[in-house]
């Protein structure tokens, strides 16, 4: 599948694939999902040089497959674990209500992020709860507040709260993962993300806000952040210094472009058909070493310290891997099983929740914006306080 590009003037049109399979976007891909980390004041140009693919073929690349679909969007990440209490949220929801508590959820609710159904063997530990989701909720406002009000509009019977203790392995790479082996992992143990919360002042807002809001094609250009710095009023080396001051505090994220990896894209093909949610128990006083391991291991996009509580056999690291075959994010599941047993930390119960519809969104992480929503559905943001 290609795209056009404008004629020129001889009256030639270029033609520009779009497909994931080409080489020279596979090339650009395997950098521009998750290898430009923090803030980078040109980041195509560190595409191109880490990609090894001229800056105008990836600028015109990236373009395409965006107008095309193929990328759903192209924006710099935040640690957003670090800018306001979160948590993966499990939802028990009637069957006959599930489908529009999953609409409402996306569609409604600017502080929940990613979208799941998911299912596992009917009668092992927490089954009955099939709508999962990711929270984010500014201080000075509730999580349990802001599910109780979800789960009133939505008839959710029962959630849990399942906010991450440690962070131990975040990045998406579909299209680097795609010739991983089971067992693929580094040499060096995985790093440990600690989950505290950053007091920013407004000024520090306004930029993170100009950083995180998603590129139109036509805003792929170079020098990408000076129309961003200009309209928040400062110069493009003022912005960029405060950039990089917020990148050292570690809640900048990446540049990233995100593939629609599970749902079909633009040519008619998933980039991604099988999505994991891995959940292992280990030894109470064994969760960081675990975790540390887990994280190693390269096939991993997500990973976590989490408690899961009875409901969920007492889990406590949780992690996403995807895959376009089953048996493959199976053996992926096997190989950490066995690493964990060499490594000399027992699991003492594991599953499997699969994952189906979904839907993925940036969570708002803003106080103001937190304000405004809460006069969108007439309440009041002083009863929605912690």
């Amino acid at each position: 599948m290609n795209r056009e590009n404008p004629t020129h003037e001889s009256g030639q049109t270029d033609i520009i694939p779009i497909e994931v399979e080409d080489p020279i976007n596979t090339q650009i891909l395997t950098i521009s999902e998750d290898k430009v980390q923090g803030f980078e004041r040109c980041p195509l140009t560190k595409i191109s040089e880490l990609s090894d693919v001229p800056l105008d073929t990836v600028t015109t690349r990236i373009k395409a497959m965006l107008d095309a679909g193929i990328i759903r969007r192209v924006r710099q990440t935040l640690m957003a674990t670090n800018l306001a209490p979160g948590a993966l949220i499990a939802w028990k929801v009637p069957q006959d209500k599930l489908n529009d508590a999953f609409e409402y959820m996306f569609k409604n609710d600017n502080f929940t992020g990613h979208v799941v159904l998911r299912s596992t063997d009917p009668g092992t530990a927490g089954s009955e709860y099939k709508l999962w989701t990711t929270l984010k909720v500014p201080k000075p406002y509730s999580m349990t507040k802001h599910c109780d009000y979800l789960a009133s509009k939505t008839g959710a019977e029962d959630y849990i709260l399942l906010p991450a203790k440690k962070v131990f392995s975040l990045g998406v790479g579909h299209m680097r993962r795609r010739k991983l082996k089971p067992g693929d992992r580094s040499d060096t143990p995985g790093r440990v993300h600690n989950v505290t919360v950053t007091d920013l002042t407004d000024q520090e807002w306004q930029v993170l806000m100009a950083l995180k809001r998603e590129f139109k094609s036509s805003e792929l250009t170079t020098n990408l952040w000076e129309s961003r710095a200009k309209e928040i009023g400062l110069s493009i080396d003022e912005f960029s210094a405060i950039a990089d001051e917020l990148n050292n505090r570690r809640v900048i994220g990446r540049f990233s472009t995100f593939l629609e990896h599970h749902k079909k894209n633009a040519s008619g093909k998933t980039v991604s058909r099988y999505n994991a949610l891995y959940h292992w128990a280990v030894p109470p006083g064994q969760e960081l070493e675990a975790g540390i391991e887990v994280g190693r291991h390269t096939c991993m996009t997500h990973a976590y310290w989490r408690d899961g509580g009875a409901t969920f056999g007492n889990v406590n690291i949780m992690g996403v891997s995807h895959g376009n075959d089953k048996e493959n994010v199976l053996e992926h599941k096997a190989a950490i099983d066995a690493h964990l047993k060499e490594a000399g930390i027992p699991v003492l119960y594991t599953n499997i929740f699969w994952g189906g519809r979904s839907e993925i969104k940036p969570s708002e992480i803003s106080p103001l914006v937190y304000l405004d929503w809460c006069k969108q559905h007439n309440l009041n943001p002083e009863d929605m306080k912690a």
